[in-house]
């Protein structure tokens, strides 16, 4: 099935070092601009804990409670960066945390309706802290390191806060949500 407006030619608005604004028809959307993805990652360590991420998202106005991720390819990677290398440098710098074992759960869209970007999720384990994390600079990452049992709680408490909650953490909720037990 596609909508009417599919072979309508792609226009691009406005375009920046890692945006584009795009319209086809009366659609308008946005994507990764030089066809960069994302590699989002679920970090779950032998302790049954997932390490979580919180950092000020200017589009938001306020922190937001994340899964760690991070552009493949924007670095020294280039566009062919391999999709676990990619996760495997973001989870370090971002939490401080080295895994011994980086498995690709496949590609995801977050806003279909509204950004073309994709994300490949990369599951995490054998986890090693080797730093503090934080993030390059500027980013001044928080990591959190979160029983699983307790995730439910710990972002309720977080959203209770005034922080922004990714579309992501969803999967960590799912069946808790779908059992109605989730706040």
């Amino acid at each position: 099935m596609t909508d009417p407006e599919h072979d309508e030619p792609e226009e691009i608005v406005w375009q920046g070092k890692f945006i584009t604004a795009k319209t086809r028809g009366r659609w308008e959307y946005v994507g990764r601009a030089r066809g960069i993805r994302a590699a989002v990652i679920l970090a779950v360590d032998e302790d049954d804990h997932v390490l979580l991420v919180q950092q000020y998202r200017v589009p938001l106005g306020r922190d937001c409670l994340e899964l760690p991720a991070g552009l493949i390819g924007d670095d020294d990677g280039g566009a062919d960066e391999d999709p676990l290398a990619a996760a495997g440098r973001e989870l370090e710098e971002e939490t401080g945390y080295r895994a011994a074992n980086l498995k690709d759960c496949g590609t995801y869209y977050s806003s279909p309706g509204m950004v073309s970007e994709s994300f490949t999720l990369v599951r995490a384990s054998g986890l090693t802290k080797v730093s503090e994390g934080g993030g390059v600079e500027g980013e001044n990452i928080t990591v959190h390191r979160i029983p699983r049992s307790d995730l439910p709680r710990f972002i309720a408490a977080k959203r209770a806060e005034g922080c922004g909650i990714d579309v992501r953490l969803l999967m960590l909720l799912g069946e808790a949500l779908v059992r109605g037990e989730s706040e």
